[in-house]
């Protein structure tokens, strides 16, 4: 009897023992079931993950300088591998309001939208809409330059990369004035002419807008309409539009400021260059702008192919520039413009780079196709701080990367913007 309640004894402890041990099994969080529940970062998060250090230290001197400076509203994204590595947005659409500036506030683009351009037109091109080598005079017999030889041998491919062969910035003074662009063009003949059309580089903004007159022939749709239908609607650019109305009433929009030393004043909305939509007349805000450059960093985009990227960014023409055009950036060896993009050799890369003034606003884009980086800043308060943005984060990321054990294998601007209305 003994030995029998012995045995019921320790039959009862090892099953108080086996009960136990496996409730703290199944409370474990490192039971194989639990691990296979824990998310696995894929390649790209993992990466993203390493460019820590670098985003939190630019996210850092931003701040900094943005209340140094005293800028009113600003917004940055920064897309890495393919993905959105960044979003941060500082101040207010307005100042002295206390409406901040968030992911979907809208800002003038200016001569960002001369990227954006170069991009429907490739996608235009791929689709056989469009010939960047197609001469204008196809499409558009009645258009005149001051040489008749000269207006029969121009291209698309010279109104995009501004070779048509007139003079910079040519009857800007007429836009600015709120002559009607169709005025304006019959005028051009009279402009004056530098050389023939694929000579020289001569920054346009009613010669670059003449695609929107040829679309319109071509298509029967207008520029504002292809854009929309062809990049704002696939990539998710919600908040984005092409004419001053859509950003007049837009309620969440970051209004233009003047000023400096961390004073600024308000400015009224204007609309000037809304007559030259494709090269200064898109609005977007950072979320949108940050879509864009994921588009054209993502190789596997139905939207562009690998080719149609490579004829965008392939350098047409050298551009003098004034020296104080990249007086921020570190030595910066060649400088070129391709359609819509200037391309820059800098820290041994070609940067495909753009920058957007019109009064009130300022804009800067910049991506390394190779490294697959890319940097957009908006701001409503033009400063030194927009066009510092570009080269000290450029130079932090290539700092970071070139100091790697394994260096990444790489290949690879913004004054006279500013100077003149919408460039």
């Amino acid at each position: 009897m003994k030995k029998q309640r012995f045995f019921s004894l320790i039959v009862f402890i090892f099953f108080i023992l086996l009960t136990t041990t496996n409730q703290r099994i199944s409370s474990s969080p490192d039971t194989l079931s639990d691990i296979k529940e824990q998310p696995v970062l894929s390649q790209s998060e993992k990466e993203l993950a390493e460019m820590k250090e670098v985003f939190e230290g630019y996210e850092q001197w931003l701040s900094e300088q943005m209340v140094e400076s005293g800028t009113v509203g600003a917004a940055v994204a920064i897309v890495y591998k393919d993905q959105i590595g960044l979003i941060r947005c500082y101040g207010t659409r307005k100042a002295g309001s206390e409406d901040a500036i968030d992911e979907h506030t809208i800002f003038r683009l200016a001569s960002v939208s001369k990227p954006i351009t170069g991009v429907l037109a490739g996608i235009l091109v791929q689709e056989q809409v469009l010939n960047f080598d197609e001469r204008v005079s196809e499409t558009l017999p009645w258009f005149r330059l001051a040489n008749k030889s000269y207006s029969n041998e121009l291209t698309l491919r010279n109104l995009l990369s501004h070779t048509t062969g007139l003079v910079p910035h040519a009857y800007d003074d007429l836009v600015e004035g709120h002559v009607p662009y169709a005025t304006i063009l019959e005028r051009m003949k009279t402009a004056g002419l530098s050389s023939a059309p694929g000579k020289i580089y001569g920054y346009q903004n009613v010669m670059f807008s003449l695609v929107d007159t040829i679309l319109a022939v071509k298509t029967s749709k207008n520029y504002s309409q292809l854009i929309k239908e062809k990049l704002f609607e696939p990539l998710g650019m919600n908040d984005a539009s092409t004419d001053f109305q859509s950003f007049r009433d837009n309620p969440n929009k970051a209004y233009p400021h003047r000023g400096g030393n961390g004073v600024y004043r308000t400015l009224p909305l204007n609309d000037r260059y809304y007559s030259t939509v494709p090269a200064a007349g898109v609005n977007a805000s950072i979320t949108d702008m940050a879509r864009f450059l994921v588009a054209l960093l993502d190789n596997n985009n139905p939207l562009l192919q690998e080719e149609t990227s490579q004829r965008i960014f392939e350098p047409q023409i050298v551009s003098h520039l004034s020296s104080g055009y990249f007086r921020y950036w570190d030595k910066v060896k060649t400088k070129e413009y391709a359609l819509g993009w200037r391309m820059v050799d800098y820290k041994e890369r070609q940067i495909a780079y753009h920058g957007g003034y019109v009064n009130g606003y300022k804009a800067e884009i910049a991506i390394s196709r190779h490294d697959n980086i890319g940097i957009v800043y908006l701001s409503n308060s033009p400063n030194i701080v927009a066009s510092q943005s570009i080269p000290v984060f450029l130079n932090s990321y290539f700092d970071f990367k070139d100091n790697q054990p394994v260096m990444a294998s790489t290949t690879g601007f913004d004054e006279e913007e500013q100077k003149v209305q919408g460039s």
